[in-house]
């Protein structure tokens, strides 16, 4: 009923595409034997999707009539899928020589957050819920992580995170990731005004999962309280990673949910406590860019306040996926 409200005739359309099978993106795993990877993603007809959005638009009538720039991504990372339409699935990866993984399967919409958040050479880059882990390991394939610290409030979500780490990425890489369990709410009384870059991928309805799945879904009525209050929690967490990141840097927010009420009303509630509470200036980075570079591959929907939507569609099953930049003013 929300949901019918918020997207009105576009709602049918998203609902059967949550409720069909989802399609899934090959991260390349930096780490492994890149060239034999590709070589077997390609020849099952996948592309980059973030090589080929580029280079679309280094080939389009703006960029040669001298038009606006694309988007500063996270440099190097790489992620293969199958064009729109095409349901094609990509087998589990298979481990190299010296047992490392050569690519991890995760919704491509996924990566935006970590696209967005353009991490550069030498940044200190703070992964506020980290768990479990995939946007991680997507932070560190970017190769520019000075240092990654990478929190998560649950232990048991925090033991996937390591198996991650210890599946894909060298000993060298690892010992460059401080691995903490703490409640991301409080993280000013660990680090504060630190960090060039933070990412908060914050807990969420997961809506894709909520509709497929009964096992721990938030919308059981014994989770109800826990329900309404995540708006709150998310706020606090995106306050938190504000006070984080130094001034000048930047923050990403993210969630895998449609809701307004988690996504663009959290992030507005955010600034305003940020502001009126402690005296930090915020604004909100445009990124419209990533609907024309990435058009070919999500559906975007073109509709909120501030921030990005990925919509699920049948002809691209990827999402939900929320995302918004945010700068700390100097």
């Amino acid at each position: 009923m929300n949901y019918s409200m918020q997207f009105g005739p576009l709602w049918p359309s998203i609902r059967v595409s949550l409720l069909s099978e989802r399609k899934y993106g090959a991260l390349i795993n930096n780490f492994s034997q890149v060239d034999r990877v590709v070589r077997d993603l390609e020849g099952l007809c996948a592309t980059d999707f973030i090589y080929a959005a580029q280079n679309g638009w280094l080939d389009s009538p703006a960029e040669q009539a001298g038009g606006e720039g694309p988007a500063p991504l996270s440099p190097n990372i790489k992620c293969y899928t199958f064009s729109k339409g095409d349901i094609s699935r990509f087998s589990p990866a298979r481990p190299d020589t010296v047992g490392t993984l050569g690519y991890y399967l995760m919704d491509a919409a996924s990566l935006l957050p970590v696209l967005a958040l353009n991490v550069q050479p030498g940044h200190l880059v703070l992964d506020l819920c980290a768990a479990p882990g995939g946007k991680t390991l997507a932070l560190l394939q970017t190769g520019c992580c000075r240092h990654l610290t990478a929190n998560d409030i649950s232990a048991s979500r925090i033991k996937r995170l390591h198996q991650i780490l210890h599946s894909y990425l060298p000993r060298t890489v690892r010992n460059n990731v401080l691995v903490s369990v703490w409640d991301g709410r409080d993280w000013e009384q660990v680090e504060k005004d630190t960090f060039d870059r933070v990412l908060v991928d914050v807990p969420c309805t997961t809506d894709r999962h909520s509709v497929m799945e009964d096992d721990n879904n938030l919308f059981t009525r014994v989770r109800t309280k826990e329900r309404k209050q995540l708006p709150v929690l998310q706020m606090q967490l995106l306050v938190a990673g504000i006070l984080a990141v130094k001034p000048g840097g930047e923050v990403v927010y993210s969630t895998c949910s449609l809701s307004q009420l988690q996504n663009e009303y959290v992030v507005e509630s955010a600034i305003n406590v940020a502001e009126t509470q402690f005296g930090i200036g915020v604004h909100v980075e445009d990124l419209s860019c990533f609907r024309r570079l990435f058009q070919d591959t999500f559906s975007f929907y073109a509709e909120c306040r501030v921030g990005e939507l990925v919509l699920p569609h049948l002809t691209a099953n990827f999402g939900p996926m929320y995302f918004c930049k945010l700068c700390r003013v100097q």
